[in-house]
């Protein structure tokens, strides 16, 4: 049984690694370069839509599913190598829960600059003219990084949240290579 276990251990563990690291090398740098309305609604609309029954699963089985091995049984050299990754996802659980999950409810109750437009559809995608001075910076909306409550909100969240982040994202990878050497 302890086989079976560590065998979904090292698949939730893979597959919750596999969505932080492609958050930290894909989805963040494609929103940072969004101006700041941009970057907060769809943050807003992300953290709406992660904590799914299909994330959960995910989320609790990288710390049940380790805990489950260890319960089951384990060879002698396999019990440190689940142990020790079992604290990488509880330490990077910590991290998510006491850092990234607060700075994700301060952004979704940051007031958004009065008249933000929201994210365009692609039915409705369309691009202005950059108007005169813009320099074509902030794909021609020139309005977008105005100081307003979308650029305070922003400041506040993405520094400290991608640093959270990047911790949470080495925990876990760790903790899915500790798995993988425990397998084999």
């Amino acid at each position: 049984m302890a086989s079976l276990f560590l065998a979904l251990a090292v698949t939730t563990t893979g597959l919750y690694a596999g969505f932080l690291l492609t958050f930290l090398v894909v989805v963040m740098p494609g929103l940072a370069a969004l101006p700041d309305d941009g970057f907060t609604a769809a943050m807003r609309r992300i953290n709406e839509k992660v904590p799914g029954p299909g994330f959960l699963i995910v989320f609790l089985g990288v710390i049940v599913l380790p805990v489950l091995t260890l319960i089951a049984g384990t060879n002698d050299w396999e019990w440190p190598l689940v142990a020790a990754a079992l604290a990488c996802s509880v330490v990077s659980h910590v991290v998510t829960i006491v850092g990234n999950i607060p700075l994700n409810k301060a952004l979704a109750e940051a007031e958004p600059v009065s008249g933000t437009v929201p994210a365009p559809t692609a039915v409705q995608v369309s691009v202005p003219a950059a108007p005169a001075g813009d320099g074509g910076k902030n794909g021609g909306m020139s309005g977008a990084r105005d100081g307003g409550g979308d650029s305070a909100a922003r400041t506040a969240f993405e520094t400290r949240w991608n640093i959270l982040h990047q911790v949470r994202t080495a925990l876990s990878l760790a903790a899915f290579v500790l798995l993988i050497f425990a397998a084999n």
